[in-house]
């Protein structure tokens, strides 16, 4: 006798229980759907599907670049996922943003349609390149000036080991913390983290920062793989100015609030607080960024030209870069500029 058990799938911000057979292998790509009679598909904090006089209905937001991939090479695998769960699946037309509809005579054959759309989404959005990221800037003058110093310091005192070159520099209005980055296809979605943004500042950001600037200290270097000598990713650590772990404590809450909104994808159990002044990235993009933690492996690596920064290292060890007021967090966009040099800001949380 076959014994089932259940199985908790974390889907984005949803969690959904699924009974798998014993020693069974699970494959999210494979088929979700047993039969339009045994739908054990079943989302525990539970979508909205109504009953209608036909049958039942649910309606999902799709951001529309991601229509595609649940129609397929000649709309196949829509008929695919129509044919095996018994349902109707709606689409809006390409480039028109509104809401998928799945239309269905049963309840399990509609659940077990919108289950697999939400599988498919989150499979593809992890392959998606971020389009926003959180963001405390650091572009401050003060903070600009030293940066500048470094870059010169460094150029006179380093440019003969292997690499180093003014193109591994940050562009000095840019200088920033990064929390976490976002694929956010949508004005929706854009909208959406927005409104995430304003609730945490109601929830937790007010209380912990009493409303007033964080004062912290940008100071010394660090270097981010194994090997000094071959480094890709050079940035300036950040703490509290008061020694505290306040920064700290806002930057995983916020990380964690968004990751839970399926909005994020967690990546580590704490937020690496950095400001990259070096990356060899930069070399062939001066608008380069990186994700904020790549998963080992999965970066460019193989395209970038490392540089040996143990000299950088050891002669700029405490350079300090001063000190900064922080008093907001930025969703701010990829690949773009404001009046300021600094990014295009989409919104934002103010501590006062």
């Amino acid at each position: 006798m076959e014994v089932l058990r259940p199985t908790l799938i974390r889907i984005g911000g949803r969690i959904y229980r699924k009974n798998l057979i014993q020693e069974q292998a699970y494959h999210p790509e494979e088929e979700f759907y047993a039969g339009p009679g045994d739908c054990a598909d079943e989302p525990c904090d539970a979508f909205v599907v109504e009953e209608t006089e036909k049958g039942f209905q649910c309606r999902v937001e799709v951001p529309s670049p991601l229509y595609k991939y649940i129609i397929g090479k000649k709309g196949e695998a829509k008929k695919r996922l129509e044919t095996e769960t018994r349902t109707s699946i709606s689409i809006p037309r390409p480039g028109a943003e509104g809401e998928i509809v799945i239309t269905g005579e049963q309840r399990g054959g509609v659940v077990s349609a919108r289950t697999r759309i939400d599988v498919l989404l989150e499979s593809v959005r992890k392959k998606q390149p971020f389009t926003h990221f959180l963001s405390f800037a650091l572009n401050q003058p003060v903070v600009q000036e030293r940066f500048l110093q470094f870059k010169e310091q460094v150029l006179e005192k380093c440019s003969k080991d292997p690499g180093v070159s003014s193109s591994l520099f940050q562009n000095p209005a840019k200088l920033h913390l990064t929390l976490g980055t976002l694929v956010l296809l949508s004005e929706q979605e854009i909208r959406k983290a927005c409104e995430l943004l304003q609730r945490c500042k109601e929830d937790f950001v007010d209380q912990i920062t009493g409303g007033s600037p964080l004062t912290v200290e940008v100071a010394g270097v660090e270097y981010m793989n194994d090997d000094p000598a071959m480094t890709d990713v050079l940035y300036a650590k950040v703490h509290m100015k008061d020694g505290s772990d306040r920064l700290q404590v806002i930057a995983d809450k916020l990380v964690e609030r968004f990751v839970d909104s399926g909005l994020m994808l967690k990546e580590w159990d704490r937020v690496k607080l950095h400001a990259t002044v070096m990356n060899t990235l930069f070399r062939k993009d001066p608008n380069a960024e990186e994700r904020s933690s790549s998963a080992p492996g999965k970066s460019s690596c193989k395209e970038r030209e490392s540089f040996n920064g143990q000299n950088i290292l050891k002669l700029f060890e405490n350079f300090s870069f001063g000190e900064v007021q922080l008093d907001s967090v930025r969703l701010s966009q990829r690949f773009s500029s404001d009046a300021s040099g600094y990014y295009a800001t989409s919104g934002q949380l103010t501590f006062s």
